[in-house]
């Protein structure tokens, strides 16, 4: 529990106080976001404000998990390891997107190729580590099964493990990235989902099969690598994205990027992969898939109609346009995101009520 409670004040304590620091540098730089002409007008003054904001919530949620364990004198878990070089490995090609845009003025970034291609090493990479390093009970961080609340079913072999793990990894990475279109959204519901795999480890860890003995009934325990370690880094995750917050709120004095949207992407992805929670994580991350869904339903659309659902996609722009505020839009989906956090974690004790 102090490894949670350190990880998490001191990841808030460093974006806090790090942030603005990096809003000189960036702004010094003449680092500013590049506004596209097909986004809504109201956009327009955003031009300029310093980006690349996921530098600071990669690297205070990395030194908080380690301060963490150090203060307390804990070992470092594979577990914990593996997201955070998930985490850092796609900020890095999101980086590297930003970069491009702001140094040779292109809207779009990084080629798509270019980019699938870091995404796919990154997220293989990881995939393959994942099914390492098995414990003294024979688990690994990750499993071959597919799970929902635990593991479930057969196993799906390691070479479909790896095709599912990456299209988690790419679905909720891109799902971050078009959420991130006003200011503070996709952060604020980062804070919602981190807070609740602070939460899902913590019990994971309590009900772990490894502590079966000390436990009122068995055969309701969780069979998950590291579970206090996951508990961790979501803490620290979530400690992060919320001083971040501070800045990144409306108006917003920095935005995060392809770097930061990219990095909370493969962080969710991860933990849902190694605490076995993979189908779950699509209703905790419920405001990520309803917006992801938005813009299939568009190109859908508009490919096989030639007509639009939308006024514009991702959805939250459809209801700018429909007149209401950025705040407004912003707090109205906050709030869908908080219930679709309760439902999951609903779904989750129940998950585990049902085995005793």
């Amino acid at each position: 529990m102090r490894q949670i409670l350190f990880a998490g004040a001191i990841g808030l304590f460093l974006t806090l106080v790090g942030t603005p620091l990096l809003i000189k540098l960036l702004a010094r730089k003449g680092y500013g976001q590049f506004i596209r002409d097909d986004g809504p007008r109201t956009h327009g003054s955003k031009k300029g404000t310093p980006t690349m904001g996921g530098i600071a919530f990669i690297l205070a949620t990395i030194i908080a998990y380690l301060l963490a364990k150090v203060i307390t004198g804990e070992d470092i878990r594979y577990s914990g390891i593996l997201v955070l070089f998930l985490m850092a490995g796609m900020g890095l090609v999101g980086f590297l997107d930003d970069y491009i845009k702001i140094v040779k003025q292109r809207s779009l970034g990084l080629r798509a190729k270019a980019k699938m291609a870091g995404q796919l090493i990154v997220g293989i990479a990881f995939a393959v580590l994942s099914l390492q390093f098995a414990d003294s009970r024979g688990n690994t961080p990750a499993s071959t099964r597919l799970s929902f609340v635990e593991d479930f079913g057969w196993s799906i072999g390691p070479v479909l493990f790896c095709v599912w793990a990456l299209f988690m990894i790419l679905a909720m990475s891109n799902g971050v990235n078009l959420t991130d279109g006003l200011d503070g959204l996709a952060t604020g519901a980062s804070v919602m989902v981190f807070g609740a795999y602070t939460f899902i480890g913590l019990w994971q860890f309590q009900e772990s099969c490894a502590n079966a003995d000390n436990l009122t009934n068995p055969s309701a325990c969780f069979e998950v690598r590291d579970p206090l370690d996951l508990a961790v880094v979501a803490a620290a995750l979530m400690g992060a994205c919320f001083g971040f917050l501070w800045w990144n709120t409306s108006p917003a004095k920095i935005f995060m990027g392809d770097t930061g949207s990219l990095a909370l992407g493969g962080a969710l992805a991860g933990l849902a992969i190694l605490s076995r929670t993979e189908f779950l994580l699509a209703i905790l991350g419920g405001l990520f898939v309803m917006i992801t869904m938005s813009v299939v339903i568009q190109v859908g659309s508009f490919k096989m109609t030639g007509k639009r659902v939308f006024r514009m996609a991702p959805l939250q722009h459809h209801f700018e346009l429909k007149g209401w505020s950025e705040v407004l839009v912003v707090v109205r989906f906050w709030i869908i995101q908080g219930m679709c956090v309760i439902v999951g974690l609903g779904l989750f004790y129940a998950g585990w009520a049902a085995k005793k």
